[in-house]
């Protein structure tokens, strides 16, 4: 249970990371030239992706000892 709640602690930082990072691009360089809705589902993925390897590594890092 723990693992789990470890993997979807690392997605919602995945999202919100996006988040800070587009903020950033807009406040630098200017708007982003893509919908509000493709940003949210491009962070959901993210989130997703960063979830599940975080899943999945964690296994290998904790019998290996590094961490």
């Amino acid at each position: 249970m723990k693992r789990i709640i470890s993997a979807l602690l690392w997605g919602l930082l995945g999202i919100l990371l996006f988040g800070v990072l587009i903020q950033a691009y807009y406040l630098l360089i200017g708007p982003v030239n893509i919908g509000l809705w493709i940003l949210v589902a491009i962070a959901v993925m993210i989130g997703i992706i960063v979830a599940s390897t975080a899943y999945i590594f964690e296994v290998r890092l904790l019998s290996n000892r590094r961490f």
